[in-house]
């Protein structure tokens, strides 16, 4: 059953999964996790549900700036979360950086529950993680 509100997890992956579904999970909202960006693609469009999604800067698939795009085609105004262990640096040319937020995967698991949390009530840019540019900003 898809809730209300739900968050699309791209968990491309192996490292740091179960940890973050938890913080993921500690909203409240239901969390629907794939591997594959070509089914995260494809839940987006037919999951009307979908407040907040997040995925792995790296991608397996594809590149996270082409699923980002690919995301935004579909749904330009859900925030989009970019999990990161590195300074991203400019996002690419074409990359549409609003409602696209970087996470310092060094973080405490809780604060990434924050800022979801955050996005979900938000009426603009989430307090916490509104930097599209550098990875971890706070």
């Amino acid at each position: 059953m898809v809730l209300e509100e739900s968050i699309l997890y791209i968990s491309e992956q192996a490292t740091g999964i179960k940890s973050v579904l938890a913080a993921l999970e500690a909203t409240g909202c239901e969390v629907v996790d794939t591997d594959s960006a070509a089914q995260a693609i494809a839940l987006l469009f037919i999951m009307h549900s979908v407040a907040v999604v997040v995925l792995h800067y790296r991608a397996r698939e594809r590149t996270s700036f082409d699923l980002v795009r690919g995301l935004r085609a579909i749904r330009p105004s859900v925030p989009i979360i970019l999990l990161c262990r590195e300074q991203i640096g400019l996002l690419p040319s074409g990359v549409d950086a609003s409602g696209v937020y970087l996470y310092d995967m060094g973080q405490p698991r809780e604060k990434l529950t924050s800022q979801v949390q955050s996005l979900l009530t938000a009426e603009g840019p989430c307090p916490d993680v509104d930097d599209p540019v550098h990875c971890g900003a706070a």
